[in-house]
């Protein structure tokens, strides 16, 4: 409807300012609303009204009338293609244009909480970052497999205490973001990965971050409050690292390691919730393993922000292995695997278990073999498959306690 607006007022501005031209434009019949049609209007040049063209209709000497005439009939043009060029997928096209010429990692940065959040609680969702999930995973995941050693043998896991999990996982790895952001805002607008986030951005203030910290802490406080006194004990312990975590990376090249000691904490919580004790040659080997792995994929992940890094003045693993990067994290990961098989072998579970165990030696092995480094883009994709490996320890817990 645009199109054809721009069309008809372009005519009649053609056709009546140019009186005494000598041209007659002739218009082409409606199809020229086709964009595999010319759009251009046919035109009939009077030769005696210029007198210098040559013998194949070139001119020497172009009027200024008919300069004018070009201008306004290439504007017509133009809004044409411009019509035809914000469509959805010349949009889409566009943004894929950007990406590459700008070396972004991945589409354009439009995620579910700008199609269908209000604009008024978008800033708090992308500050929790419920539109990045893959945080939660990786501090689910030790919960999940925690909770399902502790089960009785030959039967499933407690699906209230997994849904129960699955929820303090959510809202205590927003609290922990929360927390990151609030007392990172000055680094953050220093670091191109982070500068947008909503505190660093101005988006929101640092009381409004504060309000919306407490509004996760009390509702995480409602779930560990439903669970037994002895992890509710261990379970508000956490809140120490959590608080603390984002610090580590001012004072010391290991922040990574004190991520895994917070993000693997739901190993221990995990079984206490279902046997109200813990059992050191069973969790203890399980949690040892978590950090482990935690410094594979954190490593993995600190690679994106190295060169953002130096410049700021934090420290990462990233930065002390520098290119024995490789040789860490296969250590790391060796050792991860380790604490599974060990953790396994003392809980007494089924041989299925193992076999998970080695399907799940492959993908990380494969994560640590093939990852650039140097790529951002690598580095954030091969982070992303660690839920696989999470997702693969979980099932083969599963399958041998089932089988045990």
């Amino acid at each position: 409807m645009a199109s054809t607006l721009i069309s008809r007022a372009s005519r009649r501005f053609l056709k009546y300012s140019f009186p005494s031209s000598g041209l007659a434009i002739q218009y082409p019949s409606p199809s020229v609303f086709n964009p595999l049609i010319s759009t251009e209007p046919s035109i009939s040049i009077n030769r005696n009204f210029y007198p210098s063209l040559g013998p194949f209709g070139q001119y020497h000497h172009q009027d200024s009338e008919f300069e004018s005439f070009k201008t306004v009939r290439s504007l017509s043009n133009f809004q044409f293609v411009q019509h035809i060029s914000t469509s959805p997928s010349s949009l889409k096209e566009g943004s894929e244009g950007n990406k590459n010429q700008s070396g972004n990692v991945g589409k354009a940065n439009i995620s579910w909480i700008d199609l269908y959040l209000p604009k008024q609680v978008q800033p708090y969702a992308q500050l929790a970052r419920l539109d990045k999930p893959i945080g939660t995973w990786l501090l689910l995941w030790p919960c999940m497999w925690s909770i399902t050693l502790a089960a009785t043998p030959g039967q499933l896991p407690d699906f209230k205490m997994l849904a129960l999990f699955g929820c303090g996982a959510l809202l205590l790895r927003g609290a922990g973001c929360t927390i990151n952001d609030l007392l990172d805002r000055d680094i953050d607008t220093k670091v191109e990965r982070t500068k947008s986030r909503p505190v660093a951005s101005g988006l929101l203030t640092p009381f409004q971050g504060l309000c919306f910290l407490g509004f996760q802490l009390t509702l995480g406080l409602g779930i560990l409050l439903q669970l037994n006194n002895y992890s509710r004990v261990l379970g508000a312990s956490s809140l120490l690292l959590v608080f603390s975590y984002p610090l580590m990376k001012r004072f010391t090249f290991w922040p990574q390691a004190y991520l895994g000691l917070t993000f693997n904490w739901g190993a221990l919580l995990g079984w206490t919730a279902i046997r109200g004790s813990l059992d050191p040659t069973i969790v203890l080997p399980l949690y040892a393993s978590g950090v482990f792995w935690t410094l594979v994929y954190d490593t993995i992940y600190a690679h994106q922000d190295k060169e953002d890094d130096l410049k700021v003045g934090v420290k990462s693993t990233a930065l002390r292995f520098g290119d024995f990067t490789k040789e860490w994290i296969t250590g790391f990961g060796i050792a991860c695997l380790g604490g599974l098989a060990l953790s396994g072998y003392n809980a007494e579970i089924g041989w299925p278990y193992y076999a998970f165990l080695a399907a799940a030696s492959g993908q990380l092995g494969w994560q640590i073999w093939i990852v650039d480094l140097s790529s951002r883009a690598d580095c954030n994709s091969k982070f992303n498959s660690n839920k696989w490996f999470g997702a693969i320890i979980f099932g083969g817990i599963l399958a041998g306690k089932l089988v045990s």
